[in-house]
């Protein structure tokens, strides 16, 4: 299977967006290409990563002009494997506007399971497409920021952008 890739910068970092061509197979934030790079590798070992290809330049573009706050959403395809848990989890957090936040415990409610939620927190942690999933968008019972896998100062900063924009 091949897999397009780019590493970009952007305002909060670097971006990963690694795709096949079915759609978006990765988006990761951080601060060296050459690790995002290897976090690529060891997650698709038997692919073959390819510099440029399918509709990969057009997402990357999407996705860095939702990042500069001329974007309101993405509503991208996405390839991606996943338990029907997570898959129920990830199309609630699509569903989030932008902008808004909900808690673990309200996405547990929404799928009906409000003892959920710790793994409603367990798999926005797995989501592979960050920002493509607005797992950001998920906040603690009490308000906090809870953690981010892309680290707290990254999601803070998004939701900023975010109640910025009107």
């Amino acid at each position: 299977m091949d897999i397009y890739h780019t590493v970009v910068a952007c305002s909060i970092g670097r971006l990963l967006v690694a795709a096949t061509d079915k759609g978006i197979c990765s988006v990761k934030l951080g601060n060296s290409t050459s690790e995002l790079e290897e976090n690529l590798l060891a997650k698709f070992p038997s692919a073959s990563p390819q510099p440029v290809g399918g509709h990969l330049a057009i997402w990357t573009a999407e996705i860095l002009s939702y990042l500069d706050g001329e974007k309101t959403g993405l509503d991208l395809p996405v390839d991606i494997r996943a338990t029907a848990f997570q898959q129920q989890v990830w199309q609630i957090l699509r569903s989030i506007p932008y902008g808004e936040t909900r808690t673990y415990q309200q996405v547990a409610q929404m799928l009906g399971k409000g003892d959920a939620t710790r793994a409603v927190g367990t798999a926005c942690g797995a989501n592979p497409v960050a920002l493509v999933i607005p797992c950001h968008r998920v906040l603690r019972k009490d308000g906090g920021l809870g953690g981010y896998r892309w680290g707290i100062e990254r999601k803070k900063s998004l939701l900023e952008m975010e109640q910025s924009i009107d």
